[in-house]
C-alpha cells in the first residue's frame, strides 16, 4: 500500500545516512563499497552517523566484513525468507525499520535489484526517490540532500530535493562514486535483528535460479574499453571496434550517437545515460566528446581518442590523440599489438 505524501512529519526526528547494501549468492555487490564510500562524505558534511543495512540468512561473518569500510554501524536482517531477494519480503523489512528508526538519508544502488526495491520502499514510505543520480551533495544552508541526475534525455543535469518528507532517498548509478576504502580495524556496531515475516506476505515463490552462460558485458569494472561513435559510419565499423577490443582483452563501449544509430546494443552505451566507467584505458574511435558522453568516461585512466576531425572535444580531455581515418589507423594498431604482444598498461 502505497502511504501518504506531505505527512507533516517533524524532519528534526529524522537522523543519520542508510546505506541498503545488495547481496546476491552472499557476495556483496561493489555498489555498495561506492555507496558506502559517498554515505560517509554526506554523514560527515551533517555530522550524522554512517549505518548499512544488509539483509539474507545465515550470512553474519559477510554482513560483519562491512564495518571494515569504516561505517558507524552495520544492520543485518537475518531471516530465512530473505536468503534470496524478492519485492515484497525486501520492502516490508526495510520499510518496517526505516519507519522505527528514521534514518535521514536513505541510498540505494540504481542496480536491477536496486531499480525495483527503491520505488516500492519510497511508495510504502511516502516519500520521493531519485533515480539513477549521479551527484550528491548537501546543501550548505539548510542541510537537504541536493540529488543530481541526468534528464531530458541528458541533454541537462537536473538538481532534486525533497524538502518535505523524509527520508531523502535517491538510487545510485553504479561506478560514478568512489569506493570506500578498507581497513583492517573495526571501530563500528554490529546487530543482527530477526524480522517478522510470514510466507503469505510474499506474492511471488523463488523456485531456482539459472546462470546465463553468455559472457556477461561487464563495462563498470572493465580493466580497457575500446569505444566507437557516429565516426563510424554504419553498424559493420564496429566489428573493427571489436576487433581491437580482443586483442586488447577488453570490452566493446559506445557513443549515445551509435546507439540511437541502431548500430549497437544500448548496454554498450558509456555517458550520463549509459554506463559511468573508469577503466584503466579508454579508447574513444570515431567520437566527437560530447558533454554527456565525456561525463561517463573522463575519469578513466588513460584515455586515447582516434578522430579525423582536429578539433573535436574528445582531443581536450584525452591522453593521446590520433588525427586520422579510424579505418586506416586501428588496423595498423591491431597489428602492432598482435606482432608486440602488448597488453600492459
Amino acid at each position: 500500500m502505497r502511504a501518504k505524501v506531505n505527512q507533516n512529519i517533524d524532519l528534526n526526528e529524522y537522523n543519520g545516512v542508510w546505506i541498503i547494501a545488495e547481496q546476491v549468492d552472499k557476495e556483496i555487490h561493489p555498489v555498495t563499497i561506492e555507496l558506502i564510500g559517498e554515505g560517509k562524505k554526506l554523514a560527515s558534511q551533517l555530522g550524522k552517523e554512517t549505518c548499512v543495512i544488509i539483509a539474507g540468512y545465515e550470512m553474519e561473518d559477510i554482513a560483519k566484513k562491512i564495518l571494515h569500510y569504516g561505517v558507524d554501524k552495520v544492520i543485518y536482517l537475518d531471516n530465512k525468507l530473505l536468503k534470496e531477494y524478492t519485492t515484497d519480503a525486501y520492502s516490508i523489512v526495510l520499510s518496517n525499520l526505516i519507519k522505527e528508526k528514521k534514518p535521514e538519508i536513505v541510498l540505494i544502488g540504481a542496480t536491477s535489484i536496486g531499480r525495483d526495491l527503491g520505488p516500492r520502499l519510497a511508495a510504502k514510505l511516502g516519500t520521493g526517490l531519485t533515480a539513477d543520480c549521479t551527484k550528491l551533495e548537501i546543501d550548505e544552508k539548510d542541510k537537504k540532500l541536493l540529488q543530481t541526475r541526468p534528464a531530458f534525455g541528458g541533454n541537462l543535469m537536473a538538481t532534486i530535493i525533497c524538502p518535505k518528507n523524509r527520508p531523502q532517498m535517491s538510487t545510485v548509478r553504479p561506478g560514478v562514486m568512489e569506493k570506500a576504502k578498507y581497513n583492517e580495524d573495526i571501530k563500528g556496531e554490529f546487530e543482527i535483528i530477526s524480522p517478522i515475516l510470514f510466507e503469505n506476505d510474499i506474492k511471488t515463490k523463488f523456485i531456482k535460479k539459472e546462470k546465463n552462460s553468455n559472457k556477461k558485458l561487464n563495462l563498470v569494472d572493465a580493466k580497457i574499453i575500446v569505444s566507437g561513435g557516429r565516426g563510424l559510419k554504419n553498424k559493420n565499423g564496429f566489428e573493427l571496434i571489436e576487433q581491437l577490443a580482443k586483442v586488447l582483452n577488453g570490452e566493446v563501449g559506445s557513443s549515445r550517437a551509435a546507439v540511437d544509430s541502431g548500430w549497437i546494443d544500448h548496454i554498450h552505451q558509456v555517458g550520463q545515460t549509459g554506463t559511468t566507467v573508469h577503466p584503466d584505458l579508454y579508447i574513444a574511435c570515431g567520437i566527437s566528446g560530447a558533454i554527456q558522453h565525456l561525463a561517463g568516461m573522463q575519469e578513466s585512466k588513460y584515455i586515447v581518442a582516434i578522430n579525423k576531425d582536429a578539433s573535436a572535444p574528445i582531443f581536450e580531455i584525452c591522453d593521446y590523440g590520433i588525427i586520422g581515418d579510424l579505418y586506416e589507423v586501428i588496423p595498423s594498431l591491431i597489428k602492432s599489438i598482435q606482432e608486440k604482444n602488448i597488453l600492459e598498461l
